[in-house]
């Protein structure tokens, strides 16, 4: 598989950043090694300029004619190799050179339809939506892998999502320019199309594992027997008489649970914390929005099922930074060859693979969603977090988006980073 021509630019107008990223992807598809004959195109936007997605699209397609599908959406930061764009007017954009009967554009208005075998879908969704959990439970039933990946759009403003297939538009949305908000939209791909992803969590737990013994909804009433509110004071060191001091750790403090679905399945008798202390990929952290003195309670921003396991957790710099470079070891362990041919292997050596993507890498490039509560300043810097993956995965191309949300399988996740690298196989 060739390397996905990418590119990324900043400027005040629209225009300008438009062109700036053609004359990139212009010059790496000459390359060799480069896929020169994309069909896909992967958009994104920081809200700065979602009042002109409409024209960012338009121009782009006008000027890249091989390129027939586009998927994207809208980020309050966008991000690309070894960069990342927050609260400044940025695109970033990624050309797919992948078999035509390999992937299908979806959106709300023209759902993924039963006449394509799809294994995976990269997926943008609007935080809105009704009914989203379901929604994303019905598309991943619909892949044969069950596995989604993506995040929900974030703005300041209206949120939005680009989804343009085949002759300008995707099939039944008459005229509609293919800029879209609300639902679900995405590409679906084929088995011919091989991928290797990892979720990377953000918080650290602060205590033991607890199992749900008493619950009301979304208010944990009972961990291990006892009332919850007590067992969260007691971890956080604190107390309610002096309820500043308490008030101030909860409002640092979030919960992470095994989610309803991975209980039917048998994943509750997996450990929720792994040796390594971090949370596992099954875990999904959410918010405390609430305490309960007189039932005992702690309030979490999802619905809780008895019997979950539960640890509070903490939003925590060093272990996001080393769980971000494990995941990126464990891809390329997985993607590594037993044997390797010494050509490629020299070619690995020299300054100039330091320097660019080499096609011995075995990624054709990359997509990665991360929380928009995560980004440079949460690994101790401007970009630093593009800058980790970088160092740990070496130089690919990547692009991405800061989410409200991310999706990794059917579970939709927060404060982490899912991962996804396009491989030969």
């Amino acid at each position: 598989m060739k390397l996905f021509p990418y590119a990324h630019a900043t400027h005040p107008q629209w225009g300008m950043a438009a062109n700036l990223a053609l004359a990139q992807l212009r010059a790496q598809m000459a390359l060799h090694g480069y896929a020169n004959n994309p069909t896909l195109a992967l958009l994104y936007i920081t809200d700065h300029y979602a009042a002109d997605a409409q024209d960012i699209l338009a121009h782009l397609s006008a000027e890249l004619p091989t390129v027939t599908d586009w998927a994207g959406t809208v980020g309050v930061a966008i991000a690309s190799n070894n960069v990342e764009y927050v609260d400044e007017p940025a695109l970033a954009l990624m050309l797919c050179e992948l078999p035509t009967d390999q992937y299908r554009v979806f959106s709300g208005v023209a759902p993924l339809g039963l006449a394509f075998e799809a294994h995976s879908a990269l997926v943008h969704a609007d935080a809105q939506a009704d009914d989203l959990t379901e929604l994303l439970d019905e598309l991943a039933a619909r892949t044969d892998s069950g596995y989604l990946f993506g995040g929900l759009a974030s703005s300041r403003g209206k949120s939005l999502q680009f989804a343009v297939a085949g002759d300008g538009n995707v099939k039944g949305q008459g005229a509609a320019s293919g800029v879209f908000s609300g639902g679900l939209s995405g590409v679906a791909f084929g088995p011919g199309v091989h991928l290797v992803s990892r979720v990377t969590q953000g918080a650290q737990p602060v205590g033991k594992t607890h199992r749900v013994t008493a619950v009301d909804r979304n208010l944990v009433l009972g961990l291990d027997g006892e009332p919850a509110l007590a067992v969260l004071l007691r971890e956080l060191g604190v107390s309610l008489d002096e309820p500043r001091r308490a008030l101030q750790a909860v409002r640092a403090t979030l919960a992470g649970m095994t989610p309803a679905a991975s209980l039917a399945s048998g994943v509750r008798d997996e450990p929720l914390i792994s040796r390594t202390g971090n949370f596992g990929p099954d875990v999904l952290v959410r918010h405390i929005i609430g305490l309960d003195p007189g039932r005992g309670g702690v309030a979490v921003a999802s619905l809780v099922d008895k019997g979950m396991s539960l640890a509070f957790c903490q939003r925590h710099v060093q272990a996001a930074r080393a769980d971000l470079m494990r995941i990126c070891a464990e891809i390329r362990e997985e993607l590594e060859p037993q044997e390797m041919a010494l050509e490629a292997a020299a070619a690995l050596t020299t300054s100039e693979a330091e320097a660019a993507p080499h096609p011995a890498r075995g990624i054709a490039g990359a997509v990665y969603v991360s929380c928009a509560g995560r980004g440079g300043a949460h690994f101790g810097g401007p970009s630093a977090e593009m800058q980790i993956i970088r160092r740990a995965l070496g130089d690919v191309p990547l692009v991405g988006f800061f989410a409200s949300g991310e999706i990794a399988r059917n579970h939709l996740y927060g404060y982490t980073g899912v991962l996804t690298v396009f491989t030969e196989n």
